[in-house]
């Protein structure tokens, strides 16, 4: 994250096909922080640059450019400067610190996760309340457990977190990633489970990579080669296979996908069949679709089959069962179905459905040699339990309306654990026996939470095309619908992802102070399949926006409540959602909570692994029209001088190599340069983080306490509602 602030030496690119071409590239040898003071807030002034990119023989001035150099003195600079603003103005709202102890009084409970089996030992995670990392357990049979591994010991500050974990097959030895300051750069640690000794040098510079192990000798990974410049923000797109023999130099690790020009690809995943019978790897340009190759482990110098050599689906294996995969796909199928096939000719003319396609999306998993099919119907789970065979087993019975997760194991496994949630019940894990139906509870949650005093309900609104979306909106019993009420509009919309009922202790916190909270399913997501997520995709991404607005719009009208007393919140691609709804609709809210948001959709594509969200998104490049949809909605290049915008807290991380936090640097610099109005324009910058994942919990409360303050205080209460 430290490019140099002169981008004098920045050679041009290629005028033709509507690549950006930089014609003007001079930038300040200093940046100045001088200040401007706009309604009793002193904003540091964010140095403009010269910058002009031609698309399509369209000039773009980009004069935040520099703001992209996270290794530069100049940004560090600004990066402080923001901060001071920022935490000095939440230092007087009055009760930011009771909404931090409340936050803290609500997460101090214990929480475990379902065990597992690895070897002779059964492993679990628990916290004891407020530790930062959950810690990894393990006991024998009945007797006491004891740490494994604590990740709160890997660093002072609880920001090296515990990724990745793989045992080896017959679970003597585990091999395990951290991630340092929430980078997606991670390091690979092999210990020796009954020693706890590191058996070898770590494995460094692995990025977006599982760990899957042949037998108990060695296993696969995933990487690129180290990036020139900024480890934090260069673009990786050649994604590599790579396998590791223990005992041996990582840099004599050998290829075994994606190391030349025909292999290229953005994302290349492995898995070992439980047997370690078959390799299958997954190859992807994008988010969204994959090729999938074979190779027989058990003849050391068999080739690479090829079973889909186009990325038209999204197909994986489930298990296998001898030479019989079992794999499930959406080829032909845009809610998914699980198919066989013989791995001698595993290519789809040959494939045999097994659980067949239906109007709900699939999800599948499978343990203790049965396969389960969880459906969502309308973003509510529903789970059906089928033998190796295609025979529907029985329906299995769930402890109510809401998410579920689990149901996954090893074959010998006699039992299995799923975990049940909603908005307003906290996690239970629940022990399921797979050959009687029953199910169990195994753990109840700690959480201060007493669900009886809660509604959460589900309601369907009209978007702008009339397309019919749902929402789920949850609040203390009693409400009244006078307008009156504080609600946080949640929402994601984008890369097939599902946002379904969950558990949340922030949310909780927020419902208790009286605030309602919202979540729609917008179009983008995968809540009803393939052709929802692709009608809120590239040249249909205004649907996810429009959706959006038709939420709010219906919970003003309903009575929840009104546009002062709003907030729009959301991240990532969701970070976007808000970013565009706020400047096409300015008036629509009073608060605008935009998180770790990809905010300059011209430039998204030329950071780290941007390029591959293209799926979604298209780019700036592919096309006349792309580019003039995305300038259309991009929120950096929609920012409008004079107009008034809602209170806004941009979030982001300097340590954020997923969404490069120039994408909110700049966002926040257009807002403070144009508003118009009376209303704070803040960004709010964690050090030493990154994405979200691993952050830890002290932060985590410090984050939405800050969050929840300023919304309040923004809708105007003094005493906390």
């Amino acid at each position: 994250m430290k490019h140099v602030l002169s981008i004098l030496a920045v050679s041009l690119l290629a005028a033709c096909g509507g690549e950006p071409n930089t014609a003007t590239v001079t930038e300040p040898n200093n940046v100045t922080m001088t200040e401007t003071t706009k309604n009793a807030l002193t904003y540091p002034q964010t140095a403009k640059g010269k910058v002009v990119d031609s698309y399509f023989d369209n000039k773009i001035a980009d004069p935040y450019r520099w703001l992209e150099d996270d290794r530069s003195k100049e940004t560090e600079a600004w990066v402080k400067a923001q901060n001071k603003v920022t935490f000095d103005y939440l230092a007087t709202i009055p009760y930011r610190e009771t909404i931090k102890q409340k936050l803290a009084a609500s997460w101090n409970y214990e929480k475990i996760s379902a065990p597992f089996k690895e070897g002779k030992y059964t492993y679990f995670y628990k916290n004891d309340g407020l530790q930062n990392q959950y810690v990894l357990y393990r006991q024998l049979d009945d007797g006491s457990s004891e740490v494994f591994l604590d990740p709160n010991t890997f660093s002072a500050d609880g920001t090296t977190s515990l990724a990745e974990t793989s045992f080896s097959k017959d679970g003597s030895k585990l091999a395990y990633s951290i991630s340092e300051g929430g980078s997606d750069w991670r390091k690979i640690i092999v210990i020796d489970v009954e020693t706890k000794q590191k058996l070898e040098t770590e494995l460094v510079d692995v990025k977006f990579s599982g760990i899957s192990w042949f037998g108990n000798e060695g296993f696969y990974y995933s990487s690129y080669d180290k990036p020139d410049g900024s480890e934090l923000s260069a673009k990786t797109d050649q994604h590599k296979l790579y396998y590791h023999q223990l005992g041996t130099a990582q840099k004599n690790d050998p290829v075994i996908f994606g190391d030349t020009d025909s292999e290229k690809h953005r994302y290349v995943g492995a898995s070992v069949t439980e047997d370690d019978k078959y390799l299958l790897i997954t190859a992807a340009v994008s988010t969204s679709g994959n090729k999938l190759f074979l190779k027989d482990l058990t003849k050391p110098d068999s080739a690479l089959v090829t079973i889909l050599d186009h990325t038209d689906s999204d197909t994986r294996l489930l298990d296998n069962d001898g030479s019989k995969l079992y794999l499930v796909t959406n080829l032909n199928a845009p809610n998914k179905k699980v198919v066989t096939v013989d791995a001698v000719k595993p290519q789809p003319e040959y494939w045999v459905d097994l659980i067949p396609h239906t109007e709900h999306v699939l999800s599948a998993s499978t343990g203790s040699g049965f396969i389960f099919a969880e459906y969502m119907v309308d973003a509510i789970a529903k789970v059906q339990q089928y033998d190796y065979s295609g025979k529907l087993v029985r329906d299995v019975e769930l402890p109510g309306v809401g998410s579920v997760g689990g149901f996954s194991g090893k074959k010998q496994d006699a039992n299995l654990y799923y975990t049940f949630t909603n908005y307003t019940t906290a996690q239970t894990i629940y022990s399921f026996n797979p050959a009687l139906g029953d199910s169990k509870v195994y753990s109840k949650s700690g959480a201060n939470f007493d669900s009886e005093n809660y509604v959460s309900e589900q309601v369907f609104y009209s978007s702008k095309d009339g397309t019919k979306v749902p929402m789920i909106i949850s609040y203390k019993k009693g409400l009244k619908r006078d307008g009156t009420n504080p609600t946080i509009l949640y929402g994601y919309g984008g890369f097939n992802v599902s946002l379904t009922p969950s558990f949340s202790i922030p949310n909780a916190v927020w419902l208790d102070m009286g605030g309602v909270y919202a979540v729609p399913n917008l179009r983008g997501g995968g809540e009803y399949g393939k052709a929802w997520h692709q009608a809120g995709t590239q040249l249909q991404k205004q649907n996810v926006f429009d959706d959006f607005i038709a939420a709010a719009e219906y919970l003003e009208k309903q009575g929840y409540t009104s546009s002062n007393k709003l907030a729009i919140r959301g991240g990532s691609n969701g970070g976007l959602l808000v970013g565009a709804v706020m400047t096409q609709r300015p008036d629509l809210v009073k608060v605008a909570l935009p998180a770790v948001g990809v905010m300059d959709m011209l430039r998204y594509h030329t950071f780290t692994a941007g390029a591959g969200w293209a799926y979604d998104y298209g780019t700036s490049e592919q096309s006349q029209e792309m580019f003039d949809y995305l300038r259309g909605y991009s929120p950096v290049h929609n920012v409008k001088a004079g107009v008034s915008y809602p209170a806004t807290m941009v979030t982001t991380a300097d340590h954020d190599d997923r969404v490069v936090p120039a994408h909110s640097f700049k966002f926040a610099a257009e807002l403070q340069a144009k508003d118009a109005g009376t209303n704070p324009q803040l960004i709010r910058i964690e050090t030493n983080a990154g994405h979200g994942a691993g952050t830890p919990v002290s932060k985590q409360i410090e984050q939405m306490a800050d969050i929840f303050s300023f919304t309040l205080y923004n809708m105007g209460y003094k005493p906390l509602p």
